[in-house]
């Protein structure tokens, strides 16, 4: 079986996505879109482990006063980079009532959680861009053996990558401008009745 796409989304604008046309969408346009490379990422079903573990982050992560946790807001890191991840924090001052979109200089920290089709992305394409828009600290939060790993990076800014600080099971505790101890099977799995 096979769906068609709403007219809207192919061909596409002449000259292709932008970043600011993802505001502009009509109605029927799927929740989630991130635009990666000028193409639109439609998002795919949750998983339960992926809503556990973007809960577990949301609730869990206890930055200062002046960071905020937002989670599934984009980050607009260029004309045709959009991208969406799933936890952030993000300098409370650029936080407003018609806030769609971050920029990269007010977001501290990202989180992936990977699912099967976002793992290349996740892995690859989002940290480069993530680094090379100077955002500090990355985490990919990934399942091992039905529990979550987490994959944590820090950005070296002579260069403008990632490089590894751990690779964390049943806890995380590292810092990031503050202290981060969180533990990865506080909510996970779910208890029966969730």
């Amino acid at each position: 079986m096979t769906t068609a796409f709403p007219e809207w989304f192919y061909p596409g604008p002449p000259g292709g996505w932008t970043a600011d046309m993802l505001d502009h969408l009509p109605p029927d346009a799927p929740r989630h879109v991130e635009l990666i490379d000028g193409s639109l990422i439609m998002m795919s079903p949750q998983t339960a482990f992926h809503m556990y573990a973007v809960r577990l982050f949301e609730n869990q992560l206890n930055p200062p006063e002046d960071l905020a946790v937002v989670r599934e807001m984009t980050v607009t890191l260029g004309l045709r980079q959009r991208p969406e991840p799933d936890v952030l924090l993000v300098r409370r001052s650029a936080i407003g009532d018609e806030t769609t979109s971050y920029k990269p200089e007010d977001v501290h920290l990202v989180v992936e959680v990977t699912s099967a089709e976002s793992l290349e992305r996740d892995r690859t394409t989002k940290p480069i861009k993530y680094s090379n828009a100077g955002i500090r600290y990355f985490w990919r939060v990934e399942k091992e053996g039905g529990l979550p790993v987490v994959y944590t990076f820090e950005l070296e800014p002579a260069v403008k990558a990632y490089v590894p600080t751990g690779i964390h099971h049943k806890r995380l505790r590292t810092d990031i401008g503050f202290e981060v101890d969180i533990d990865l099977y506080l909510e996970w799995p779910p208890r029966s009745g969730q």
